[in-house]
């Protein structure tokens, strides 16, 4: 029997977003792996699994989700993680690796996926497409992502805040991630591009802890989660007028 790796995207947060297909997907696996942080504690991807996966199917592998300078450290524990899964393919046949959002979309799943391919042979690796952050937040807000010819423009803010001034500085909708240690510079880019009026920003989207609440807000200078999320609506003057 062949071994399957199938990246499975669980949505932002709320159980609720798992698609059908999601949930058969992790149902129908062998093995469900979560990835978690060094300090051992229950992570999102986790959390939403255990809603419609019994927890002794479920293994939870250490990634260094929170590394980002030390580049060496952070390809280590993608190895260690790898060599962790490829153990568990070679025993189980098929793994399901959980990933919040879309497994596609920033997500750890392709270096994991990228790790394995070269430790076992003949690997298939399959990704079920799940619910993203931003279209869970235009949902909760209200927020229209895209109409008629506007572009929509996703930004990793870890990628420096020069990138996201000149995404707002166009035409179209910018979605901006990952934003929580900087939200200061994203309220500065903001301001300077004349986008702070109808933009917004979530956190723990669909959780106890939820926070929907107008861009404006960022610069009262408060931290903020690290997986924050923040629509700018494209500028619109008429129904229909991007068509």
């Amino acid at each position: 029997m062949s071994a399957k790796l199938v990246g499975v995207g669980v949505g932002p947060g709320d159980p609720e977003l798992v698609t059908v297909k999601g949930v058969n997907a992790l149902r129908g696996a062998d093995t469900v792996v979560v990835p978690v942080m060094e300090d051992g504690g229950t992570g999102r991807a986790e959390a939403t699994v255990l809603h419609y996966v019994d927890a002794a199917k479920v293994v939870r592998v250490v990634f260094a989700l929170n590394e980002r300078s030390d580049r060496a450290r952070r390809e280590a524990a993608w190895d260690a993680a790898g060599a962790r899964v490829a153990e568990l393919l070679r025993a189980h046949g098929t793994v399901a690796f959980a990933t919040i959002g879309d497994p596609n979309v920033y997500s750890t799943f392709g270096y994991l996926a990228q790790t394995v391919r070269a430790l076992v042979p003949q690997l298939g690796v399959e990704t079920v497409p799940g619910v993203t952050a931003m279209q869970d937040l235009a949902a909760r807000s209200g927020a229209v992502l895209a109409e008629g010819t506007e572009p929509l423009t996703l930004v990793p803010v870890t990628a420096g805040s020069a990138v996201l001034k000149d995404a707002l500085e166009g035409p179209g909708t910018v979605v901006a991630y990952k934003f929580g240690r900087l939200a200061g510079q994203v309220a500065d880019a903001l301001r300077d591009t004349g986008r702070t009026q109808g933009a917004v920003w979530g956190s723990a989207l669909g959780l106890p802890g939820e926070s929907v609440r107008p861009a404006a807000e960022l610069a009262d200078g408060e931290p903020l989660p690290y997986l924050s999320t923040l629509i700018a609506p494209a500028r619109r003057e008429s129904r229909g007028g991007k068509l």
